[in-house]
């Protein structure tokens, strides 16, 4: 994660061929663990969730953090949040990148003020979970953050929103979040991103500083079913004959077995909607659940469980 290094000009920053999958214009963000000024205070702001991580934009100009980066292979302990009473909202905890303007860990906390955070945690987490196939090799430390060589330049309309077919047979919730960020106030350099994300390392397409050219056309109905039929393989774009199987799930803890997981709850409970179970598993799988717990997305070291 980096600080300071993903805004330009009233706007984003993202990498050469980075995406945005979801937008939120009415965001706050606070943080803990951390005694730098930038940490301090609640943030209000816009929240993008993008192929390979979630950025955060300050709308005061003088506010300290005007942008904050959280690719996805510097977070752990993800959880959702039900409360009660209030709204819900997405914690975790993130790691500095090397050279990326703070140093350790922090804890992190998003609220939306217009209500998405299980929408936009659950694809948070899909993303996240279809990046991980393209890893390269298992080292879970995050890259050092470089500055762009090179000038950036508005980015060409594919990086607004993705593709109407989505990914490999996965669409964004883009019901709930309809908006795109405003026209031209997303800007790109000539960078690819250095961790991976829904399309590897290289990111949706290397685009050149004139903009528009240079993406490739998004994945066909074909290419989502062919995913499909591969049980769950991701495909490298640019090698469409290789497909890339995650390995299988490591579980740890009773609690994987479904059967197990419904015996945790009290008898009155298990056909309680909104019943939350947390449990870790280890590597990722999709659970369909019976009664109360009907949907589950994991990924490496991030847990949670979405109940309707």
């Amino acid at each position: 994660m980096s600080l300071n290094t993903a805004h330009a000009n009233g706007g984003v920053l993202i990498h050469a061929g980075e995406c945005i999958l979801l937008y939120s214009d009415n965001v706050s963000m606070e943080f803990h663990g951390q005694d730098n000024p930038e940490f301090k205070g609640s943030k209000t702001g816009r929240l993008y969730l993008t192929t390979h991580r979630m950025i955060f934009n300050a709308k005061d100009s003088r506010e300290k953090m005007q942008s904050f980066s959280f690719p996805f292979i510097t977070l752990k302990d993800v959880e959702l949040e039900q409360p009660v009473f209030g709204a819900n909202y997405i914690k975790g905890k993130v790691r500095a990148q090397p050279n990326g303007n703070w140093v350790g860990e922090a804890k992190f906390k998003l609220m939306f003020k217009s209500g998405g955070a299980i929408e936009f945690g659950q694809a948070m987490l899909k993303a996240a979970q279809m990046g991980e196939s393209s890893r390269n090799g298992p080292s879970d430390s995050p890259p050092p953050y470089t500055a762009p060589a090179g000038p950036w330049y508005a980015a060409p309309p594919p990086a607004y929103a993705p593709p109407p077919n989505g990914y490999y047979g996965w669409v964004p919730p883009t019901h709930t979040f309809p908006d795109a960020p405003p026209a031209n106030s997303v800007f790109m350099t000539d960078m690819p991103p250095p961790y991976p994300g829904i399309n590897g390392y290289n990111g949706y397409a290397t685009a050149p500083p004139t903009g528009a050219a240079g993406f490739t056309q998004p994945p066909t109905l074909a290419d989502a079913k062919a995913a499909e039929a591969a049980q769950s393989a991701y495909y490298d774009p640019n090698r469409p004959q290789c497909a890339y199987v995650p390995p299988p799930a490591y579980y740890v803890g009773a609690l994987a077995d479904e059967t197990l997981v419904l015996k945790q709850l009290p008898v009155k409970h298990r056909e309680n909607s909104a019943w939350l179970v947390a449990f870790r598993i280890h590597g990722y799988q999709d659970l369909q659940k019976t009664a109360s717990v009907r949907f589950a997305t994991i990924w490496t070291d991030l847990h949670l469980v979405m109940v309707t």
